[in-house]
């Protein structure tokens, strides 16, 4: 039921093309063959996780369109080899039945998150000697004995996009600070706020709401049961 009420959200939030935090709204016309991009990916990311075996190309191909259209199959949609908001959140709902983490709280993982705060940054780090912002999340969910990849990029495919207003303590939120693309990762506190391992600042406390992160911010994603 959680997730069929998140679904509903998730389609009411796409049929108002919500604006927030400077984000254009934009209609989201279906992923069609010749289309490319970090959708996509997540398409073929999920789908092979589900055991359809697609390259992780980024790129709407042929191959692609034919497991779509398995997809939908089986799973009792339209079969147009098209993935509009219905199919994109249904793929992402049954690979997170597969592989999401089940018995963590968010508030506890928002709690032991907290704990870190001061800690200073360096790349590559990974213990509360240092972190850097992929190895400060990993760290995290792993006191909560939940392995998650060791970088930004791959800790999103291991989520189920949800949009800003979705958005719940212990969610992952994703920026593209080096200018295209996952550079930088945070975990959800709540009230616009996150928590990360800055490169100048080590683990603070930042708004979501800050011109610099408003500018920046690219998605979310969610690894536990809500």
């Amino acid at each position: 039921m959680k997730m069929r009420r998140l679904l509903t959200a998730f389609l009411v939030a796409m049929i108002a093309l919500p604006v927030s935090l400077g984000f254009a709204a934009k209609k989201n016309a279906p992923l069609k063959v010749g289309d490319k991009g970090w959708k996509v990916k997540t398409v073929q990311t999920k789908l092979n996780t589900l055991g359809l075996k697609t390259p992780l190309t980024g790129k709407y191909s042929r191959d692609l369109e034919k497991q779509v259209r398995i997809f939908q199959k089986t799973h009792k949609l339209p079969v147009t080899g098209k993935v509009d908001d219905k199919t994109y959140f249904r793929i992402n709902e049954a690979a997170f039945e597969k592989e999401g983490i089940h018995g963590v709280k968010g508030k506890d993982v928002v709690r032991t998150a907290s704990k870190y705060k001061g800690v200073p940054y360096s790349f590559g780090g990974t213990t509360p000697r240092a972190f850097d912002c992929s190895g400060f999340v990993q760290y995290v969910f792993k006191k909560h004995k939940a392995d998650l990849p060791r970088t930004a990029d791959l800790q999103y495919e291991k989520g189920l996009f949800v949009t800003m207003r979705q958005l719940k303590p212990g969610d992952l939120v994703f920026f593209a600070t080096g200018g295209s693309g996952i550079g930088h990762v945070g975990i959800y506190l709540g009230n616009g706020q996150f928590i990360h391992a800055s490169t100048s600042s080590g683990v603070i406390i930042s708004s979501l709401y800050e011109s610099y992160y408003a500018r920046t911010y690219l998605y979310a994603a969610r690894l536990i049961e809500m």
